[in-house]
């Protein structure tokens, strides 16, 4: 139960759902529930209906699966209710389709599909959430699938709020329907990582939209035709005048100031308020991690704490009545936050459920009631008052088997009134729990991404023996930090089975899987245990040459040297920024040390380096060195002066000119040389006959000897982008003359000295 401001109280509606994600509400007040495997859910007068309005084939691994709902506008008079869903064929990707509803269940084969959006390759970022806005027309939400690059581009459909037609036709005033064609069309707005939910105000057809962060903020951003929110260069608060900044953003971190995940989101502005004036337009938020309720009051911009002890909110909507509903998925309830009135009697909202226990284990009996405060409490045994027993909830420890049929029941009262709930009656069965047993995974098991995690059990009971395959169920979780994502989930009827880690998706090293069994005997007994299989970790570094400038990462611009730790095998995307200022030198990127495009995937299974080079715009073009060819070997007569693209000369029995003796002569080159890498160079001459290299004044290869084609060397270590003096001599002493100047390194094999390396001036 949240806890919530005076006179208001948190109470459950229904408590029997599966792994729900959003929900609707109709003006008559029946709820539609989406449940992730693809049914959609009708609560009514309280009730969990046991027919599902409708369901729909569904990929419901990881996040995907059936994850939004809207009522026409005109709802029940125009029968259509819309649902967002993750479609398996004719490849797994997410689609927008229109029922038609004949009362409680929706008609059969009444399916139009309206908007088909990409391929799907990551499973988690999907989006979701679809509500009507002016003019009737619909909005979608659409997460990037953690291809952070496709959220600013036209190009995709992902990482962007769309906006159709109520027939799923794009309106010619969306505000890049002449920049683009198709689909692309329908895009609204863009830069967005993972639009889980948003909201739009009645009356005024104001939209936010709650945007998942990455490792820093979480945000509401005010829906704005053709913004661009700037994922993934920025996030959260910025300056950057090509994005539009969030209206409030709130930190990563622990309390009621921060969170994880802005899970849902809307605003209080019912036909019949019945929260307090205040309250009317304040824009209610949730967060999925910390459990709590915020309001952003959009006159003055004002945060205030509202509720606190959710599990895992990951709907808000506001009834016809008046009230404040919120889906929480951790409980799989829908709740319900009420205003009490002055004077109200209490009324129970939920009446305590019978159990039924083996000896020795602990019952707890809930109540839930609404009415003025405060609100008194007091169980009964049997008839009897219970001492002490004066809370909402009663816990019994440890029973027995002469505790079997008793009965409680609770009285609730307050200074108008008072209620006495149905009786309970508690059951204990003389019954051994079942004993679960994990073979696989064994523990200590790491994974790499790619990997297939197979799992395995085994369950025995006093009674029944060895346990069916009946008697199992499978739940894997994705942990993340200090929150879960749901990965496979509640599966019944197997002892074995198996998963594949995928290889694209959370890019975070603080993660690992979390793989739940239950068994349950004959009797209704369950024995439950998980497994935790943790990831193996690389190290991931980024560097620049020159060093200091910025690349990105997944999309995100850093500052380099960068370092991160990456689970093995996780796709990972590296990029450059180009062109950049630093220093007052602008830089463009030139290419990466392992090669490849500027951006492009990487799948790092070992520690891994990787090292953009780039160059400065205004330093001067390299184009050789400078030559100078005499006719005597003390380099006297100087006959031609010109520059040498490069130092690879086979003259044979030949020379440089017809102004030089064939038989004896000598060369000087002069200039600078500017190396791509910070590391260690060697310098090779091959030469026919003498030969002298100095570089930066270093004297690197000295054979200066009539000698037949020989190749010397000499190293020097050198920075990147810098130029460095070299001179290199050279003599012919009759026969055949031969001069080629090479180097490598590292990073590069041996190769003739290019053109755009040397300078036919010093540095």
């Amino acid at each position: 139960m949240a806890a919530v401001p005076t006179r208001f109280t948190d109470t459950v509606v229904v408590d029997e759902l599966d792994a729900a994600t959003s929900m609707a509400i109709a003006p008559d007040g029946r709820i539609f529930v989406c449940e992730q495997d693809g049914r959609l859910r009708l609560i009514q007068d309280g009730k969990l209906l046991s027919a599902p309005f409708l369901t729909v084939s569904t990929d419901r691994n990881g996040e995907r699966g059936l994850l939004g709902v809207a009522l026409d506008p005109d709802f029940p008079g125009q029968p259509y209710v819309y649902v967002y869903y993750t479609a398996t064929t004719p490849q797994v990707h997410n689609r927008v389709s229109r029922f038609t509803a004949n009362g409680n269940q929706a008609v059969p084969g009444s399916e139009r599909i309206l908007f088909e959006l990409e391929t799907l390759g990551a499973n988690n970022h999907n989006g979701g959430a679809i509500h009507f806005g002016p003019g009737g027309k619909l909005y979608v939400a659409v997460g990037e699938n953690t291809r952070s690059e496709r959220a600013p581009s036209l190009g995709s459909l992902m990482g962007k709020v769309l906006r159709l037609e109520k027939d799923g036709t794009i309106p010619t005033d969306n505000p890049f329907y002449t920049r683009t064609t198709g689909s692309y069309r329908a895009i609204w707005a863009l830069g967005l990582r993972n639009p889980f939910s948003f909201a739009m105000q009645p009356g005024t057809g104001r939209l936010f939209i709650n945007d998942v962060g990455a490792n820093k903020w979480e945000e509401i951003n005010e829906g704005v035709a053709g913004a661009n929110y700037g994922w993934p260069d920025t996030e959260g608060p910025t300056t950057d005048a090509r994005f539009r900044a969030p209206l409030f953003a709130y930190p990563h971190g622990s309390g009621t100031g921060s969170g994880c995940a802005i899970s849902a989101g809307v605003f209080y502005n019912p036909a019949q308020p019945h929260f307090p004036a205040e309250y009317t337009g304040r824009y209610f938020f949730a967060d999925y991690c910390n459990g709590w309720i915020r309001t952003y009051d959009p006159k003055d911009g004002a945060v205030a704490l509202f509720a606190t002890g959710l599990r895992a909110p990951v709907d808000l909507d506001v009834g016809p009545d008046g009230s404040l509903y919120y889906l929480d998925r951790a409980d799989d309830t829908v709740r319900r936050i009420r205003y009490t009135a002055a004077n109200e009697a209490p009324t129970l909202a939920s009446q305590p459920e019978s159990k039924t226990v083996l000896p020795g284990q602990t019952v707890t009996l809930t109540v839930s009631a609404t009415g003025t405060p405060a609100l008194r409490y007091q169980w009964q045994r049997n008839g009897a008052d219970l001492t002490g027993q004066t809370a909402p909830s009663l816990t019994l420890a440890s029973v027995k088997l002469s505790d079997s049929g008793t009965r409680f029941r609770v009285r609730v009262s307050n200074d108008y009134g008072s209620v006495l709930s149905s009786e309970a009656t508690v059951t204990v069965r003389d019954n051994t729990a079942p004993a679960a047993t994990f073979f696989l995974p064994v523990e200590g098991t790491l994974y790499g991404a790619g990997n297939a995690i197979a799992y395995e059990g085994r369950g025995t009971d006093a009674e029944d023996g060895t346990l069916p395959d009946s008697a199992f169920t499978w739940r894997v979780d994705f942990h993340h930090d200090d929150h879960v994502h749901p990965f496979v989930p509640s599966t019944r009827g197997a002892k074995s089975g198996r998963f594949t880690v995928p290889d694209r998706g959370e890019t975070a090293a603080n993660v690992w899987f979390r793989i739940h069994l239950r068994v349950e005997d004959s009797n209704g007994a369950v024995h439950e245990l998980y497994r935790d299989v943790r990831p193996r970790k690389v190290k991931l570094r980024m560097g620049t040459e020159p060093s200091g400038l910025r690349v990105t990462l997944d999309g995100q611009p850093q500052p380099a040297p960068l370092e991160v730790e990456s689970v093995a095998g996780v796709v990972r995307t590296l990029g450059a920024v180009s062109p950049q200022v630093k220093d007052g030198k602008t830089y463009v990127f030139e290419r990466w040390m392992h090669a490849g495009a500027m951006t492009q995937e990487v799948q790092p299974t070992a520690d891994s380096q990787y090292t953009a080079v780039f160059r400065d715009v205004n330093a001067p073009a390299g184009n050789g060195l400078r030559a100078e060819y005499f006719n005597e070997l003390d380099f006297k007569g100087l006959k031609v002066e010109r520059v040498d693209p490069t130092v690879d000369f086979k003259w044979d029995n030949g020379s440089p000119d017809a102004a030089l003796d064939v038989n004896t002569f000598t060369a000087r080159w002069t200039g600078s040389v500017v190396p791509r890498y910070s590391e260690t160079y060697t310098f090779h001459t091959q030469s026919n006959d003498g030969v002298r290299l100095w570089v930066d004044g270093k004297l690197l290869i000295d054979d200066w000897t009539v000698h037949a084609t020989k190749e010397n060397r000499g190293t020097v270590t050198l920075q990147a982008g810098r130029a460095y003096s070299l001179r290199l001599e050279f003599f012919e002493q009759t026969g055949v003359a031969l001069m080629r100047l090479h180097w490598s390194s590292p990073s590069q094999r041996k190769q003739i000295i290019p053109r755009e390396q040397l300078r036919p001036v010093p540095p």
